[in-house]
């Protein structure tokens, strides 16, 4: 685990302009001054994220936030003072000495206080506490987001971009932070742009108000593109009544197949599974373990990674999020596989 020492060295690094991978209680960030737009750049590059992708700053407790932004707006501080530190990013208007950098060219910046203590800790020590990090998921652009430090080894492996991993056990929520616009209050109210572990019904109690839907002039945020948080392998969603049908079919066609099912089942075709994972039934344990188990499913070979579809409700949406970008790319993958 850390100790001081890496956090020492990690804040050397971070003042040099170099990268460092850290925890957060949603996922790791591979983080930068977030100032420095040199090493703003050398995250894009790492992760081979597109330039007008916008990357969320991450900022100590008690920074200052309108250093960062161009007046704190009511609803900003409502939901500060509920949600963070936490896994919140609020989009408001960059102040006009922020890089755009750090927001692919607009004039939004997103923030969020994380609750990890390891990332509290080094925040506090960067700049005296009053600097931020841009800190995207510590990741190639696209893939599954690491949720331990060995996650992140994984995917700069062969890589030297990385100049430290400072390890902080595993993240405790498991998916990215919810994301709400509030810089068009006036004519768009807050915006919903990612769910996450903090729901839409915890925001509106929170607000008083209704939280709206993107629309297509809403800012472009993190990890808010149709196809993202993708392992290797095709991913498709299918409902519980259909999966003993489905997996018999693959099989029958020679296919091999791992299984991330939701409910505990007793599948007449679990033997013939290439791997299978049940996770929690609660949407917050399901979300802890998420990442991890498309992770191993991943590595298992298998043609095709099927995921029982999830509850409709809203305590589930962060979840139905990930999974359905990450199954946006594998669109006709089965039925391509079923002869269809």
């Amino acid at each position: 685990m850390t100790t001081q020492e890496d956090l020492a060295q990690a804040v050397t690094l971070l003042e040099q302009g170099k990268l460092v991978a850290f925890p957060t209680e949603t996922v790791y960030g591979l983080g930068a001054d977030a100032e420095n737009p040199q090493a703003v750049a050398a995250i894009y590059t790492a992760k081979g994220r597109p330039q007008n992708h916008p990357v969320i700053v991450h900022i100590a407790p008690e920074a200052d936030i309108n250093y960062w932004v161009q007046g704190c707006p009511a609803e900003a501080k409502i939901l500060i003072q509920a949600f963070w530190p936490g896994p919140l990013t609020l989009i408001l208007k960059r102040a006009a000495h922020i890089p755009d950098a750090v927001s692919g060219g607009q004039d939004t910046v997103g923030l969020r206080c994380p609750s990890h203590p390891v990332a509290q800790a080094l925040l506090r020590a960067f700049k005296q506490g009053q600097g931020g990090l841009a800190a995207p998921s510590a990741n190639k652009f696209g893939h599954v987001s690491p949720t331990t430090a060995a996650h992140v080894q994984e995917e700069f492996r062969d890589e030297a971009l990385v100049a430290q991993i400072v390890d902080g056990g595993q993240s405790e929520v498991g998916i990215e932070s919810t994301i709400v616009d509030l810089s068009r209050l006036a004519t768009h109210g807050a915006v919903l742009l990612r769910p996450g572990h903090i729901s839409q019904e915890q925001l509106e109690q929170v607000l008083g108000s209704k939280v709206a839907a993107p629309d297509v002039n809403a800012p472009r945020a993190s990890g808010t593109l149709e196809a993202h948080y993708a392992p290797s392998t095709p991913v498709a969603l299918v409902a519980v009544t259909e999966l003993d049908l489905i997996i018999r079919q693959l099989v029958l066609a020679g296919k091999k197949v791992a299984l991330m099912a939701y409910l505990p089942h007793q599948l007449a075709q679990v033997e013939t599974l290439q791997a299978w994972r049940q996770l929690g039934q609660e949407p917050v344990s399901y979300a802890h373990d998420l990442y991890a188990d498309l992770r191993e499913l991943d590595h298992v070979m298998a043609d095709i990674i099927l995921v029982e579809a999830l509850p409709e409700s809203s305590a589930w949406q962060g979840v139905r999020d990930r999974l359905r970008r990450a199954a946006f790319d594998s669109q006709g993958v089965l039925q391509r596989m079923l002869g269809g």
